[in-house]
């Protein structure tokens, strides 16, 4: 997949955004030449499995500008870099547990020129601030993750979904999900038409605010 068929899915894209997607892979595969942030075979699918995939939450619940998202064992910056991409006006908060990564982050974010992310290495437990959405790509199961970001939802909801936790998630999560009634799952085949996205998912999970 080229950076064109990830922006045929987002016609509303401006020329510098354009450019921004386009600098990805390149910027991607010299940082992985010299730290492992991807593993070898993804790389090659940085565009399918990465950028795209990062996407789907935008399809999702698109972010208002002025909102706050923070991105909770971001790697190399995925699904954060591509989000703050599509949402310039949004800021963006990415922490990973893991420095060097964050390094890449923050390498990657400059030379795209994203004014909108802050990257910090650190836990999830140890942020203070609160944000309308937390969003991650499968890092740990549901009932953990819930356990991370307790506290970090802001109080009033301005989405149309409301304030918590989008989760890229792939397979069958009946069960890790039963114990959360009010969960909303969402198809990334019904908004991408590559075979990669049939079992790929956005799960949506409101998040009481705590003060």
């Amino acid at each position: 997949m080229s950076a064109e068929s990830v922006i045929s899915y987002f016609p509303e894209l401006n020329e510098q955004q354009v450019n921004q997607i386009e600098q990805l892979e390149g910027l991607y595969k010299d940082w992985n030449s010299r730290i492992n942030v991807i593993s070898r075979k993804d790389i090659d699918e940085l565009y399918t499995r990465h950028v795209l995939h990062a996407m789907g939450i935008a399809k999702v619940q698109p972010f208002l500008p002025g909102s706050d998202i923070l991105d909770v064992g971001t790697g190399g910056g995925f699904p954060g870099i591509p989000l703050a991409i599509l949402f310039p006006e949004t800021k963006f908060h990415l922490v990973d547990a893991i420095g060097k990564k964050i390094k890449v982050v923050e390498a990657v974010a400059e030379a795209l020129e994203l004014k909108n992310v802050s990257a910090a290495h650190q836990r999830a437990e140890k942020v203070k601030d609160q944000y309308d959405f937390i969003v991650s790509r499968a890092v740990t199961r549901m009932p953990d993750f819930v356990k991370w970001v307790k506290g970090k939802t802001k109080k009033e909801s301005r989405h149309e979904l409301k304030n918590g936790i989008l989760y890229l998630k792939g397979g069958d999560l009946t069960e890790e999900l039963s114990v959360y009634q009010n969960a909303t799952l969402y198809n990334l085949s019904d908004y991408f038409k590559e075979p990669f996205f049939e079992t790929k998912k956005v799960v949506h999970l409101p998040l009481k605010y705590k003060s």
